[in-house]
Parts: C-alpha cells; sequence; structure tokens
C-alpha cells in the first residue's frame, strides 16, 4: 500500500496511469462496454462502478487544458432511455478538477475513439451508457 493513492487504485491501474502521456486516453467502461475487444491495454475492475474509478483516477490524473473538451461520454441511441443521473454525477466529480467541458460521441464513434485509447478499464458499472473517456493532460507543479 502507498500513501495518498486512493484504495481503488490498483496497483495495475496506477501503472498504466503513470506510463500514460499528455494526450493519451482512457477509457473507462461500463459493465456492457466490449472492453476486451477494443483494448490496447485492459485493466479490470471488476466489482468497482464508474463514478469511484473516475473520482479516484482524477486525484492521480490532470485532465487536458489543451483541448476543448478532455472528457467525452457515449451519447445514447435514438430511442433508449438512460439514467440523467449518470451524466450529472460525472459532472459534479470532473468540477472538482476544474470547469472542465463535457462532451457526447454516438455509439460508433466512441468505440472507434476507445480502440485507440492508451488504455480501457473495464468496471462493473450496471447504468446504460455510462462510458467515459479522459485525456491526459500536463502535470504541472
Amino acid at each position: 500500500m502507498l500513501k495518498g493513492i486512493p484504495d481503488i487504485i490498483s496497483p495495475e491501474l496506477l501503472k498504466i496511469l503513470h506510463e500514460m502521456g499528455h494526450g493519451d486516453e482512457l477509457v473507462i467502461g461500463d459493465g456492457n462496454f466490449p472492453a476486451a475487444s477494443n483494448a490496447k491495454r485492459l485493466v479490470r475492475c471488476d466489482g468497482h462502478t464508474v463514478p469511484p474509478l473516475l473520482d479516484a483516477i482524477l486525484q492521480l490524473f490532470p485532465l487536458d487544458t489543451a483541448v476543448e473538451s478532455p472528457v467525452i461520454l457515449m451519447a445514447p441511441m435514438p430511442g433508449d432511455t438512460v439514467d440523467p443521473n449518470v451524466k450529472k454525477t460525472y459532472a459534479e466529480i470532473v468540477a472538482k478538477s476544474g470547469d472542465f467541458k463535457i462532451s457526447e460521441i454516438d455509439r460508433f464513434a466512441f468505440y472507434e475513439r476507445a480502440r485507440q485509447a492508451y488504455a480501457i478499464v473495464a468496471t462493473s458499472e450496471t447504468a446504460l451508457y455510462a462510458n467515459v473517456i479522459i485525456k491526459k493532460g500536463v502535470v504541472v507543479r
């Protein structure tokens, strides 16, 4: 164990976060997301949901200030119903890191972008369309 590292961050996830550079993207996928088939690097966080993982990751991970939106959600398909609290919860978590825009892209564009991401974190999140991509910024000391 280490001091200052949230307990939910596994050694494998900590390694991935540390390896990532400015502009690299990390996907945190819900339980339905095809993580294994799309990941260059896969980190399993079974038993955890997205909000506490996102919150813990953002304690260590600077968001990119050089892009319009360093946080991207998967937009629901037309006609699908989603829990509006998902987006609200993510916005509250992201706001702790600063005033960052959260955007949405359609499902298939999200999958394509996920295939290019540095890594994908697979969770047991049950909420639909609870997937998020975050782009790493620069660590400024």
